[in-house]
Parts: C-alpha cells; sequence; structure tokens
C-alpha cells in the first residue's frame, strides 16, 4: 500500500515540475520577444500626395542613435498570387530570410536589380518556393521578369524595430528606453524622420509626414534591363 501511494506522490510531483517547467519557458519565451524595459511608443505618418490618389502603404522603424542596435533577424514571407506580391511593402531587419512562395498556376520569375544585393531567383512554377537573406540594409524594388505589373518594396533596415502602420497612418513600437531616429518610409516617398526618446513607459512621437505629390508611375524595365515585350502586359 505505501507503495502505491508513494508512485502516486511521486506521479504528482513529476506534474508539477513538468507544469513549473512549461509555464517557466512560456515566461522566458516573453522575456525574449518583448525587450526588458520596453514601453509603447505611438504616432501617426501623415501622407501629402494628389487629390483623388490614395496614399501608398508605409512602414517605421527606430534606429538607437545613443548605442549599438541589438541583432534580430526574421524569417517573412512575400507571397505572389493573382499576379500580386503580397504584402506590396515590407520591412525587415538585417540578416532576414524572405521566402518567395509561389501561389499562382502560372509561372514567375522573382528579382531586383536594386539595393546593394540584386537578386535573381529564376522561374519556377506553381507551389514552389525560392528564398533570399538580406545581409545588408538597403531598398529593393521587387518586380517579375514574366508579369511588368507586378511590384514590391522590400526595406532591410539595420535595426529589429520596424512595424508597418495602420490604415490610418497610426503606428505603435514597443522600445527600450534610450534616443531614437523615427523615420517613415512608403513605395512614393521617403524617407522622413523625426528625433525621439522614449522613456519607461508610453511616449507619444511627434508626426512623420511623407510627400507623394511628385511621384510619377514609371514603368521599369526587365531584368535585363530591356522594356517588357507588348505581350507581356496580356499574360
Amino acid at each position: 500500500m505505501r507503495h502505491t501511494s508513494q508512485r502516486a506522490a511521486d506521479l504528482t510531483a513529476v506534474r508539477i515540475t513538468a507544469r513549473a517547467t512549461a509555464w517557466a519557458v512560456v515566461c522566458l519565451g516573453l522575456a525574449l520577444a518583448t525587450p526588458a524595459g520596453a514601453g509603447p511608443v505611438s504616432g501617426v505618418v501623415r501622407t501629402l500626395g494628389r487629390q483623388g490618389l490614395v496614399p501608398a502603404p508605409s512602414l517605421v522603424y527606430a534606429e538607437r542613435t545613443d548605442t549599438a542596435a541589438p541583432r534580430q533577424s526574421s524569417r517573412v514571407t512575400l507571397r505572389q498570387k493573382n499576379k500580386t506580391f503580397t504584402p506590396r511593402l515590407l520591412g525587415v531587419p538585417v540578416g532576414s530570410v524572405v521566402d518567395f512562395p509561389n501561389d499562382d498556376i502560372i509561372f514567375h520569375n522573382v528579382f531586383s536589380v536594386s539595393g546593394p544585393q540584386p537578386f535573381d531567383l529564376g522561374q519556377y512554377r506553381s507551389g514552389q518556393s525560392q528564398s533570399r537573406t538580406f545581409t545588408q540594409a538597403g531598398t529593393y524594388r521587387v518586380f517579375c521578369n514574366i508579369h511588368p505589373n507586378m511590384s514590391a518594396l522590400i526595406l532591410v533596415v539595420p535595426t529589429p524595430y520596424v512595424v508597418m502602420t495602420d490604415a490610418d497612418g497610426r503606428f505603435v513600437l514597443d522600445l527600450p528606453p534610450g534616443r531614437y531616429r523615427l523615420s517613415a518610409v512608403s513605395e512614393r516617398a521617403g524617407p522622413a524622420s523625426i528625433e525621439i526618446t522614449a522613456e519607461s513607459g508610453a511616449t507619444q512621437a511627434g508626426p512623420l509626414t511623407l510627400d507623394e505629390s511628385a511621384w510619377v508611375a514609371v514603368q521599369h524595365k526587365n531584368k535585363f534591363g530591356k522594356d517588357y515585350p507588348p505581350a507581356a502586359y496580356a499574360r
């Protein structure tokens, strides 16, 4: 009887230890996901543009000006569906991997001739995916060599603090206390920057203004630097 009671007690102890370990792992994950002492920094991006033109999506990133920024890469996805890149604007820290899955039933050929690291992923079919590791900060305008109307913008930044704005231009970044340069960018304008000091509690940043009034749509070249053939616009 004592042996049975002892086994039950041992099993109870094991369960308690397992729960405690699982909770410790959850707490550790939360601690790693949120910088120590971080507080919300909120603000709004305002866009100046021509009447009747809907502002382009924008993002905001924060760079430390008083100390080195931590390194924190990520893995994100830029999809190809209905002959469109989704999302059209993407901001990632240096060292991040971007996957480019082809969710269409046709071929695509993702490429970029801009930024410090131009790339060409070649032609690949439906259901396949290619990836690219971005090891240098820069602005990468991304196109498809088969479909000239497909375009996206990848902004690779030297900081892990980057976020998309919402439909009204609002944003929130969790930043450890310190001094930062906040910059806003869209595919039609950029960048606009201000200096802020993030406090341990909530911080309200001043407005950032993007000027898209001078933007003019220009047809890009293919990956060989030549015009797309007329038939490409009907594919």
